[in-house]
C-alpha cells in the first residue's frame, strides 16, 4: 500500500463514484474518509481497504497523512477546504464547481500557486468517450478554427425525484440559480477547443408553468442561457442546468472548415461534416462515428457518468505522479466558476456583459479579492445576493 498514493475522500455519499475510479486505477488507495453523517460510510466502504480510517472531523481527516484529497462535500462549500488542503501541500480534486464567489476563486488560485500541489476540477462530462473523441477530432486540425460552440445539459426531474435529491428547502439545490451548475455543458467546450472565456452575457428563463418548487422554497429559473466570448473570438452558448424536456446532453462545434457534434438520442456517436471544397484527403464529406473508451475499457465500464469518473480519477493521479498540470487546473476551473457567478449577475441585469478575469494575473485577482457576493447562505444562514429574480426587492444589487 505504501507505494500507492494515499487519497482521502471528503463526502462519503457523492464520493463513492470517484473512490471507485481511484481504486480501479491501481495508482492509489482510499486511506481516509470524512463525513459528518456516519451512516454514509457504508456507501463508500466497497472501495476502501483495511487501512482506511473514518473521520467526522475534517481537521483530523486532513492531517491523517494524505497525498491527495477528493472534495465531494456540498456543492457550495468546496473552496474553503480546497485552500486548507493546498496550504498543507495536499493535491486537490474538486468534484463540483471550485467556488461560488469571486473571492473564493482568487483564494484558490493564490493557494494553488503557493502550494505547488495539483488542483483539478473533476468534471466527468469532459472525459466521456464522446467528448474525448470530439477533442481528438478538433485538435487534429481538419475542421479548422472553432467559431461557434454549443453545450447543453438538460436534466428535468419529476417532483418526486427533485425532492429526493433536494431533501429540504434550504438544501443547496433549492437555492442554486441554474447557471451555477454549468460545468457539464461548458467544460467539454473548453477542453475540446483548448480555449477559455473572456466575457459572458446571460438570460434566465422563468415561466408560470414551470413552478414545481415546494412551499417555502424560492421559485428559481428553468435554465440560464449563457453566451460566452472565448479568448480567440469564438462564441459559446451553454445552458447551465436546464430543467426543460427532454433529458439529454448535446455538444456542437461549428468550425471554419466543417463541424462536429454529438448525435441527439445516441450519445455514443459523433457526426462530422466538412465543407464541399475542404474535404480532407481520406475523409468523407459527412460521417457518423461510433466512439469507444480511449483505454481501460473494462475498468471504465464499471464506473459512473459513462466512464467519466474513471478517466477523471486516472488523469488526476497521473498528473500527480508525472508532475504535470491537468487541463482543468485552478485557473481554468475558476474561469468557469466566474462564468457562473458573473453570468447570474448578467441575468439579473438584463443580459449585461461581464468580463471574466484572468486568474493567472495578480492584477486581475486584486479586483475581486473582496467580492463575496453569493446566493448561498453563509454559516449564519444569511445570503447577500438573490437566488431568484423574485427576490430582487430584498437586495441592493446595483
Amino acid at each position: 500500500m505504501d507505494k500507492k498514493l494515499r487519497v482521502g475522500v471528503f463526502g462519503a455519499r457523492r464520493g463513492r463514484g470517484i473512490a471507485q475510479g481511484i481504486t480501479l486505477t491501481e495508482k492509489a488507495y482510499i486511506s481516509a474518509v470524512c463525513d459528518y453523517d456516519e451512516s454514509t460510510y457504508e456507501n463508500i466502504k466497497p472501495f476502501c481497504c483495511e487501512e482506511t480510517k473514518f473521520f467526522t472531523d475534517f481537521d483530523e481527516f486532513i492531517d491523517s497523512g494524505l497525498d491527495a484529497v477528493v472534495l465531494t462535500n456540498f456543492f457550495h462549500q468546496h473552496a474553503k477546504y480546497a485552500v486548507i488542503a493546498l496550504e498543507k501541500g495536499i493535491h486537490v480534486l474538486s468534484e463540483t464547481m471550485p467556488a461560488v464567489t469571486m473571492a473564493e476563486c482568487v483564494a484558490i488560485c493564490r493557494a494553488s500557486e503557493k502550494s505547488g500541489a495539483i488542483y483539478m476540477l473533476a468534471e466527468n462530462y469532459a472525459y466521456f468517450a464522446v467528448t474525448s473523441k470530439l477533442t481528438e477530432l478538433y485538435q487534429e486540425g481538419t475542421l479548422g478554427e472553432a467559431l461557434y460552440c454549443e453545450g447543453e445539459y438538460v436534466h428535468p426531474m419529476s417532483h418526486e425525484e427533485y425532492v429526493h435529491y433536494t431533501p429540504t428547502t434550504t438544501h443547496w439545490r433549492a437555492l442554486m440559480p441554474s447557471g451555477f451548475y454549468l460545468s457539464h455543458s461548458f467544460a467539454p467546450l473548453m477542453r475540446v477547443t483548448n480555449d477559455i472565456p473572456v466575457s459572458v452575457n446571460a438570460r434566465s428563463i422563468y415561466t408560470d408553468g414551470m413552478r414545481q418548487e415546494r412551499e417555502g422554497e424560492p421559485i428559481k429559473d428553468v435554465a440560464s442561457i449563457m453566451l460566452c466570448t472565448m479568448s480567440r473570438g469564438a462564441v459559446a452558448r451553454i445552458t447551465g442546468w436546464a430543467k426543460f424536456g427532454g433529458h439529454g446532453n448535446w455538444y456542437r462545434f461549428a468550425c471554419a472548415k466543417g463541424s462536429a457534434e454529438t448525435v441527439r438520442g445516441d450519445e455514443g456517436k459523433v457526426r462530422v461534416c466538412y465543407n464541399d471544397w475542404e474535404i480532407p484527403e481520406g475523409k468523407e464529406k459527412e460521417s457518423v462515428i461510433t466512439v469507444g473508451f480511449p483505454f481501460d475499457k473494462d475498468k471504465a465500464k464499471q464506473c459512473g457518468h459513462s466512464g467519466g469518473d474513471y478517466f477523471v480519477s486516472h488523469e488526476f493521479l497521473s498528473c500527480i505522479l508525472e508532475g504535470r498540470q491537468p487541463y482543468f487546473n485552478a485557473y481554468r476551473s475558476c474561469a468557469m466558476s466566474a462564468v457562473a457567478i458573473l453570468g447570474w449577475r448578467s441575468s439579473l441585469h438584463n443580459g449585461a456583459e461581464y468580463k471574466i478575469p484572468d486568474f493567472s494575473k495578480e492584477e486581475d485577482r486584486k479586483l475581486y479579492e473582496n467580492d463575496n457576493l453569493s446566493p448561498f447562505p453563509d454559516e449564519n444562514g444569511v445570503a447577500n445576493y438573490p437566488c431568484t429574480k423574485y427576490d430582487l426587492d430584498k437586495f441592493d444589487i446595483d
